[in-house]
This record gives C-alpha cells, structure tokens and sequence, in this order.
C-alpha cells in the first residue's frame, strides 16, 4: 500500500514481473493487480504473492478507490500475511500518515523508502536505522525504478513483524467502534462521514509525531534541484496558452507516430497470413475443412493479430507520458477547460485513458469524488475514440486513403485519425455540457493533485503495461473476434431453399473449369457472389438494408454492423470473412478487396462518402457490449445504460447519415 505517485507500481513490477494477472475485486469492478514473487532465501524456495492496492492517502477513503482498499485490507478473507508500505522518500511527511495508520492497524509490516536514488540527489539524508526504530519496524532503502535493495527487502518481508508502537489508537477507536469499519466506510461511501471530527483529531495528532519524526531522522536542503527543474519545465508545459498548444501537439505526434511505425509490421502480419492461407488451400483437399480453415479461423486470427502493433504502440505512449509525470500536468491544465462542461481536472486522465479502452476508464472514475461528475465521466467517456475502434479506423481509412503524405511530410491517415480522435473528444465536451444542465446536484466539488517530479520513463515498467494490455486484447477480443469469425463463416457458407441448393451445385460443376477457361472463372466469382447473397448471412443482412441504405450501407456492411456489436474491432473480422467467403482461392488482403468493390452500376462501393459514413457512425456509436456491462455495474441503474445506448446509437445514425448526403 502506498500513496498516489509513491512508485507502487514499479516495486510490484519489480518484485513480480511478468508473473502477473489482472481481474477485478469481489463485487465491483475496479481493478486489482495480483503477481508472485519467487526467490532462494537460505537455500529455501520462496514464494510471495502479491497484492497491489489502489492507492490511498490515508485510511479514511474520500474515493470509491480508497474505499476498496480499505475493505480489502480489513477483509479477514483476504489472509493478509504483511503489509508492505511504499514511501515517496522525497515526501516522507505527507508519506508517513498513512503508514503511521497502517502500523496502527497491527499488521506484520515493512516500510520501504522508495526513491531513495532522487532523494539523495535532492541531498535529503534519512536516518533509516533510527527512524526503523522509531517505528518499531523494518525500514528498507529501495530505488524500484533501478531494481536496487530488492534482496534486502525481500528478507524484511519474510521477518515482518508487528510493531510495538502505537501512535493512535486506532484499532479501538476506528475498528472495533464500527464492526471492522463496515459501517464507517459505507457513510463514507455516501458522503456522510459521520466520524469527520474524528478523523481531524487522528491527523492532528499524527502530524504532531510526524513533525517529530521528520526533524529527527530527516535532513533535506532548503532547495531540492530536481522540483526546481520541474517548476522550470512547468513554467512552460503549464502555461496557460502554451500548454494547451503542447498538448495538442503532443496528441498529434502520437497519432502520427502510430500509422508511421506500425505500418511495416501490420504489413508483415497481413502478408503473412495471406501466404498461409494460400498454402493452406492449395495443399489440403477441397471442401468444409479447408474453407473452415482458410476463411473462418486464419481470418478471424489475422483480424486480431494484425492490429496489435498499432495497439502495442498506444499504449506505449500512454504509458511514457504517465510514467514521465506528463499526464497530471495534462490533467492540471485541463481543469479549467473541463470546469465550464461540469467536470474536473481528473475526468482528464479518464477520458486520455479512454483512448485505450472505455472498460478500465470508467472504473478510473473512481477517483472522481463528486457523483454528478463522476456520472457524466462515465456517461461520455465511451465518445471517446478507443483502441477497439482503430482497426476500423485503420481497414477504413486505408482504403480510403491510399499510402501518401500531405505537405510533403505528414501521413495523411495519420491526420484523418487524429480529426477522429479530436471530434470525439469535441462531442465528449457538448454532451458533457448539456448533462451538466440536466443533471441537478447540491453536492460541490475541488481539484487537488500532486505533480510529481519529472521522471524518465522506465521502459521496463512501460514494457510490462503494454505486455499485460495486449494480451488483454488478445485473450479478450481475440476470442469473440474467432468465435464469430467461425460463426460467421457457417453462416456464409450454408443456406436454405432451392435457389441456394442450385448455387452450390453451379460453383462445383465451375470450379473444375475455372482454372483453365477465364469465362468460367468470372461466371464462378459471380456464382459465389450470388451464393453469398443468399446464404444464412445473406438474408440476415438484407432484412436490415433498408435501415442502413440511406447511411451508404449495403447488406454486407450491416452484417458488419450486428456482429460488431460484441466488440468494435469484430467489424474487421467479420468483413474479411464476408468477402472471404464471396471470392474462391483469392486470399489477398481485405484492403484490397474493399478497395476494388464495385456496385452493380460498376461505380466503386467505398467511396468517400461511405468511408466517411463508416467512420463517423463507429465513432459515436456504442458497440460494446463489455462497455454497457461496466456502464451498469458502475452506476447501479439500467436506466443511465439504457439513456446512453440510445443517445449514442441516434448520434451514430444521423452523423452517419448526414455525412453520407453531404458528401454524395
């Protein structure tokens, strides 16, 4: 346990790895971080496992993160063995509270000063063995951005021991006084705080012991050089014009940088897996295995894979401009935007986050203590572009927007992302400004952030997010995205009635002369294509045309649309294995296809304006069915999901169908 920005996360990296998982907490669904340590301690095997809690200024919870973290380390089925205290060696003062608090609760505990490598370059001398003795526990100088005093701390874990000092009484007053604070926590949930005088008289007696503390075993020069480097960058990276320009700039670089990079090895995946498709249909025997093969499951496989490095590369930025001490400048400058459309500075780390993914975002809501801007978070944030939308933006974009640049410089898919990304964020702000109106609420509410110091970023950390991230996107969507892949390949491939049975027996009787004689080669594409027309699929998709016509829609594309409603990013699975299926022995890429598809007329299928339309309806419109499960878990109502899935699906058709008739 640790307060925020203490380096929690880099010692429960340190110490775990890559042998972590990741679920959510009994009931609700904020995150927890579970991994396991394993080491020799006296030629024995040694097996942690680690518990990372949201972090917490004090025991009093003033958030739904707070409260979780308090509920679970007085959870006696949690088995809690030791408490490990991070502290920011830097701020031991405002550290030391929480961990006067936590000794208090009469845990097994280990202190570990963390960031002892900028405290000694900030000239602060500690007196760990006296303050150790102070505190009646072990005290371990650690620096878990660099992997230092981690064996030291390891063996004070396996000594802990409950200390014999008391600094507060707290166990009486507070614990047993609310029934292993069950009750106190649930008024604090609601905002009563029954206990606040209480709570006054607890800090003020701490401090005054703190105060102590500090001036006995803490030695600190007037002047820390490493705050005033960060003032002097925040001079400008917070000014009140400036500012916002980096930010903008800093959000148009990443999305530039994302098309750049991630294109060679999105390319290298398409290619490869259109080769092993090829391979695979030309060396096994014709028939419903090596369709089920080639057009189910190898297609629905490369609609995960193929996009993972533009996936891998957001997150990667995400992760330095956190990691840098960049995002809570981000929210800081922020505040005052967000203040006019009824949210705060912290709404800003959700809705940046939300470019990851909604899920984790609207559990980040958490730490929005003000229940009316909590609930427009949340009821916005799904506006917000995510990475399940961007391998639609990608297919799209690409085949809108062949390889070029503008300027002579700047990727012009790039660009076309970016104004998605910025649109989204526009109507997250207009929506948010409307709800700030008719949502009434008496309840006030401040901003209060520490900026830390300016950090350069540990890529090991960094590496082991996006690591933990992908693989997320791979467990979770990969298995819907092969599972309706699958689903929709049956569906394509089989129908009912007479006319489909003719099919079939036509395609057979040409796919012997198909290799030999062009004509019959174009009578069997034709075939197939009338075939698919007819099919399960087929008539599913043409009972929802006339619907989605006016948007530019054809029957292909709203199928597209049914099965994307699991999850965004299905939509690329679904029209590769649509058109998969509608082109016998061709496996070239999906771009391609849908580059080279044509109306009836013979005029090109996605122009502009349908890959307009395309884009701005998957913007706006809330296709994620693990987005409204958290939705409802998060605001305990049907009735803000149900509120939400209707505004966003009518601001989805109509931007879609006005995009579709301007541009026409």
């Amino acid at each position: 346990m640790g307060n925020p920005n203490a380096g929690k996360t880099s010692l429960f990296n340190g110490l775990t790895g890559l042998n972590q998982k990741t679920g959510n907490y009994s009931g609700v669904t904020v995150e927890r971080f579970e991994g396991n340590s394993y080491f020799t301690h006296n030629q024995q095997k040694i097996h942690l496992s680690v518990l990372d809690l949201p972090g917490i200024y004090s025991v009093f919870p003033k958030s739904a993160d707070e409260v979780i973290a308090c509920k679970t380390l007085l959870n006696p089925e949690e088995k809690i063995d030791v408490v490990l205290v991070v502290l920011d060696s830097t701020s031991l003062k405002r550290n030391l509270l929480l961990a006067t608090q936590l000794i208090d609760l009469r845990y097994k505990t280990v202190v570990a000063l963390n960031m002892m490598d900028e405290a000694q370059k900030q000239g602060i001398e500690i007196d760990v063995k006296g303050l150790s003795e102070a505190l009646d526990v072990e005290v371990v100088p650690v620096d878990s951005r660099g992997m230092q005093g981690f064996d030291k701390l390891k063996t004070a874990l396996l000594n802990a021991r409950v200390s014999n000092s008391i600094f507060h009484n707290l166990n009486s007053e507070f614990v047993l006084a609310h029934k292993n604070y069950k009750g106190f926590i649930q008024q604090n949930a609601l905002g009563a705080n029954p206990d606040k005088q209480a709570e006054n008289s607890d800090k003020i007696y701490r401090f005054n012991v703190i105060n102590y503390l500090i001036n006995r075993f803490v030695k600190s020069p007037e002047q820390l050089s490493q705050r005033e480097r960060s003032t002097s960058i925040d001079a400008f990276l917070t000014h009140r014009v400036f500012g916002y320009l980096f930010l903008v700039l800093i959000l148009f670089l990443v999305f530039q940088f994302i098309f750049f990079i991630s294109e060679a090895p999105m390319n290298w995946i398409e290619q490869l897996f259109i080769t092993l498709g090829d391979y695979i249909s030309t060396s096994l025997p014709k028939g419903q295995l090596n369709d089920l093969l080639v057009k189910g499951v190898l297609t629905g496989v490369s609609g995960v894979m193929m996009f993972i490095p533009q996936i891998a590369f957001l997150f990667l930025f995400i992760g330095f401009l956190e990691d840098s001490g960049y995002m809570a400048r981000a929210s800081f400058i922020m505040d005052k935007v967000m203040r006019p459309f009824g949210l705060n500075g912290k709404s800003v780390i959700p809705l940046i986050s939300g470019t990851a993914c909604a899920v984790p975002s609207i559990m980040a809501t958490r730490s929005i203590s003000n229940v009316k801007e909590r609930l427009i978070t949340i009821f916005i944030l799904p506006l917000i572009s995510c990475s399940a939308r961007l391998p639609v933006y990608t297919l799209i974009v690409s085949v809108m927007y062949p390889a070029n640049h503008f300027l002579g410089v700047f990727n012009a898919r790039g660009l076309v992302l970016f104004l998605l990304y910025m649109l989204g964020f526009v109507v997250t702000l207009l929506t948010a400004y409307v709800l700030k109106r008719l949502i009434k609420t008496r309840e006030a509410s401040f901003f209060v952030m520490e900026l830390p110091v300016y950090r350069w970023p540990q890529l090991k950390n960094i590496g082991i997010m996006v690591y933990n991230r992908v693989k997320v996107f791979v467990n979770e969507a990969g298995k819907i995205i092969l599972a309706i892949s699958i689903v929709l390949w049956f569906l394509s491939s089989h129908g009912a009635g007479k006319e489909y049975k003719q099919l079939e027996a036509r395609q057979v009787a040409l796919e012997s002369l198909a290799a030999s004689d062009s004509t019959a080669a174009h009578e069997l594409q034709k075939t197939e294509t009338a075939k698919l027309e007819k099919s399960f699929i087929g008539v599913m998709g043409h009972l929802i045309e006339p619907a989605i016509k006016p948007l530019g829609f054809d029957w292909k594309i709203g199928i597209a649309l049914i099965t994307s409603f699991a999850a965004r990013e299905v939509f690329v699975g679904t029209m590769a294995t649509i058109y998969e299926s509608g082109d016998s022995g061709n496996t070239s890429g999906i771009r391609n296809r849908l580059q080279n598809e044509k109306n009836e007329n013979g005029s090109l299928k996605y122009t502009p304006a349908v890959c307009w339309s395309l884009l701005i309806f998957y913007a706006f419109a809330l296709q994620c069915m693990s987005t409204i499960a958290v939705v409802k878990r998060e605001t305990q109502s049907w009735k803000w999901v149900l509120i939400q899935l209707a505004f966003m699906s009518a601001l989805a058709y109509l931007s879609a169908f006005g995009t579709y008739q301007l541009l026409s």
